[in-house]
């Protein structure tokens, strides 16, 4: 949608909202042809370039400016701090710059809201120039950077006092190590404050809650502080939400927590130092509950009395024994994580469909008991498991054949992960599940071929197969999973050739065959794989979200417009912890790639198999691949020159092949090569010269190769010896020819050997020289 100028016709136009459209820039440059103009809201319009320095001078009335969500930079100009009427400016997410103790946002006294999150700017950590802002109550500074000012704007006192404080540096800033800001000692009137991610020093600031009694929400999650979790000494019902993760906290959790925290409905202090009990009071957060206790150390737990919460996560501690059966009746309980721990035994029944009085039927949404040492067959009531969401029993000791309804009826799920248990048997053809995404399976005993389980799972981007004992070929319609972009089939018994229907695969980004039984030659049509770059294929379904809804915690009437400016301020949060991670194999290590790392991963492992045949040239096309490896093989021919065209490759491994002739000298042109291996194949001639990656690779990289020459082999190139010069064994005519200098020194060392060998019998066994002395008597009696 476009905008013409018709409205800069009116002198009384007061509001204006052009939100989600299509604006040129210079359309701000009329704008002060509206001088009664009260609001003016353009967020999220893809406006770009900077803000014009003229046209803002008559808008003296306006009270409202909104210019979130696009993408604009540079400075605010000057002409901004002329708007002496602004209460309201929202200028997040965009990518504007410079100081703002120098900015026209120091004039600006009449301001309330003030967001500048998700810029480029630089924040004094002080808010001195904010300190004459008398009428400000909302302030939201994230995803900037932070910087600390003289020593001598410390313990200023502010006129403002705030209700809301957002204040949190970009991840990518360097860590200050620095205080809570002194500011923040006067201010007694906070609901929700906000200094997440900014490396805070310190013990946990329990004067914030002792001076901010109507405190609602406390966020300090990636900070430094250190020291057990000291409280106020009188109860805080207004608190709601605590959120103290990712920080140097340890000792015992206060017993006391729920008497000074009544009212909680969220508390986080995940990745600390915690120890000891998890007090069962924290059973009763209020609905819809949120507990995450996950990687501390706590040792004690009585999972009976955390069953009405709806989020309780307590992966990574130290936690044991039995599950009790409430944990899986819950009413409530929708997403668990107990994974990491040590709970052991065996699980007979999982009730899938509980009533709730608050929602109904209530389903699974994340059920999480991997990397525990449960045991015994797979629980028969996943038969009917139909959550939309993750299933994750990894890392266990369960055992037997998965039930075979189990693999048929998991009609909804969308992560799945049996791996690295003792799971026997086939998959069935019958599974596939229309809405997964994710499946592993690896590391157990499953066997036979795949026939056309997944066949229909359109949707799956993940299939983790590796280490079991699956057989026959890598079935065609592989190629139809047009989603696929990690097929992990390693350490199995496939055989047959590798089906072109893999080239089909459009999002593929790691294949991994190695170590199976393939055979033939590679198909060519792999070099036109693309490897595209994207996070979502990484991504685990959210099973799902909740924001935090603020507008409710203040007690101030509010227009419409402020409302909504509070409501972008919302601090969601996923329900999902799962993460993909996949295991691959490059540069002569096993890692395991998550996150953004994963998403431009891209790699191809076909080692220790039996292909045959020349590498095609076309596999110098795969331009963006970072590991490929063709090590192990019966591959003949020549290194292609076309690799060096694979300007981003980190590791090429082409060793144990029967590859020949000189390793092309155009490789030198590839800058991010960190592991080159060409070892025991039949190359020969001059090795790449040392320059760029290659004066790093030592001779390891090289030998068992006999007529390659050069540095860093020892071979002496003027010295080589011509391989075509030499007749191989099986080219031989079989003239009759010996060479008899060669029998004669075979023939000397013969028998040297068995006369020294009789020699050592007579001398040893007595019995054996007085039967040769015998026989030499009687010959010689005989003789004369």
């Amino acid at each position: 949608m476009t905008v013409n100028g018709t409205f800069f016709n009116s002198s009384t136009l007061e509001e204006l909202y052009l939100d989600n459209t299509s604006l040129p820039i210079n359309f701000l440059q009329d704008i002060g042809a509206l001088p009664a103009l009260q609001v003016l809201s353009v967020g999220e319009c893809d406006l770009h370039g900077t803000l014009p320095a003229q046209g803002w001078y008559e808008l003296k009335n306006l009270k409202q400016l909104y210019l979130f969500g696009n993408n604009l930079g540079g400075s605010l100009p000057d002409c901004l701090g002329n708007l002496s009427s602004l209460q309201i400016l929202d200028v997040s997410e965009n990518q504007f710059t410079g100081n703002i103790a120098s900015s026209p946002l120091t004039n600006l006294i009449s301001l309330k809201f003030l967001s500048l999150s998700n810029n480029l700017f630089e924040v004094p950590i002080s808010m001195k120039p904010f300190m004459n802002h008398s009428s400000l109550k909302f302030f939201s500074n994230e995803n900037n950077r932070l910087v600390i000012e003289p020593a001598a704007y410390d313990n200023l006192i502010p006129k403002f006092q705030l209700v809301f404080f957002r204040f949190s540096s970009s991840p990518t800033s360097e860590a200050l190590n620095v205080d809570i800001p002194d500011f923040l000692y006067y201010q007694y009137n906070l609901r929700a404050l906000d200094l997440s991610h900014n490396n805070i020093t310190g013990m946990f600031p329990s004067w914030l809650l002792k001076n901010n009694t109507r405190l609602k929400r406390l966020y300090l999650s990636e900070n430094s502080f250190v020291g057990t979790l000291q409280l106020p000494d009188h109860p805080c019902p207004n608190m709601t939400q605590l959120d103290i993760s990712n920080n140097n906290m340890n000792g015992q959790i206060p017993k006391d927590i729920c008497l000074i925290f009544p009212n909680l409905d969220t508390l986080r202090m995940a990745k600390n130092g915690f120890t000891g009990c998890i007090p069962s009071c924290l059973g009763n957060i209020s609905f819809p509950g949120t507990l995450d206790l996950s990687n501390n150390q706590l040792s004690i737990v009585k999972l009976e009395k955390l069953t009405k919460i709806w989020v309780l996560k307590l992966s990574n501690n130290n936690l044991s024994g039995q599950l009790p059966t409430s944990v899986f009746n819950s009413s409530t309980l929708k997403f668990l994580y107990l994974n990491g721990n040590n709970f052991w035994g065996q699980i007979s029944d999982i009730p899938l469909y509980r009533w709730n009085d608050w929602i109904g039927w209530n389903e699974w949404n994340v059920l999480d008991l991997s990397n525990n040492q449960f045991s015994g067959m797979l629980p028969r009531s996943f038969v009917n498991f139909s959550c939309r969401g993750v299933l994750d029993l990894s890392k266990n000791h369960f055992k037997g054949p998965i039930p075979r309804d189990f693999f048929c009826k998991l009609d909804y799920l969308e992560y799945l992960n049996l791996s690295e248990n003792n799971l026997s048997g086939y998959v069935p053809s019958c599974f596939n599940p229309p809405q997964i995404t994710h499946i592993h399976l690896s590391k157990n005993r499953l066997s036979g071929p795949l026939k056309y389980g997944f066949y229909n799972s359109t949707s799956l981007v993940t299939m983790d197969l590796r280490d079991n004992s699956f057989t026959s070929s890598i079935p065609n319609w592989i190629g139809n999973l047009s989603s696929l972009s990690f097929l992990l089939l390693r350490a199995n018994y496939f055989d047959g050739e590798l089906p072109v229907q893999l080239c089909f695969l459009e999002q593929l980004s790691i294949l991994d065959v190695s170590q199976n039984q393939l055979s033939g030659p590679l198909p060519s049509c792999l070099g036109n794989l693309t490897f595209k770059e994207s996070s979502q294929k990484v991504v685990v379904p959210q099973a799902g979200f909740r924001s935090d809804y603020m507008v409710n915690d203040y007690d101030e009437k509010m227009s419409p417009t402020l409302m909504e400016s509070i409501q972008r301020l919302e601090k969601g949060f996923p329900l999902n912890f799962t993460e993909e991670v996949i295991e691959f194999t490059t540069k002569n290590m096993y890692y395991g790639y998550k996150g953004k790392v994963l998403s431009y991963m891209f790699g191809i492992d076909l080692s220790n198999n039996n292909f045959v045949g020349a590498i095609p040239l076309e596999f110098g096309n795969l331009g963006e691949i970072l590991s490929l490896n063709l090590s192990h093989n019966n591959l003949t021919g020549s290194i292609p020159a076309t690799f060096s065209n694979l300007k981003q490759i980190e590791s090429l491994d082409l060793s144990y092949n029967n590859l020949n002739g000189a390793i092309p000298p155009q490789l030198i042109e590839i800058t991010t090569l960190e592991v080159f291996s060409v070892e025991h194949n039949n190359l020969s001639g001059r090795t790449p010269e040392r320059k760029n990656q290659f004066g790093t690779f030592d001779e390891s990289c090289y030998e068992g190769n006999p007529f390659l020459c050069g540095p860093p082999l020892q071979n002496n190139c003027s010295e080589e010896v011509v391989p075509s010069q030499l007749v191989p064994d099986d080219e031989q005519g079989d003239d009759g020819f010996i060479d008899m200098e060669f029998f004669y020194i075979s023939f000397g060392v013969c028998y040297t050997v068995v006369v020294m060998t009789i020699a050592a019998v007579l001398y040893i066994n007595p019995y054996w020289r007085r039967r040769w002395l015998c026989i030499i008597e009687d010959c010689i009696d005989t003789c004369y």
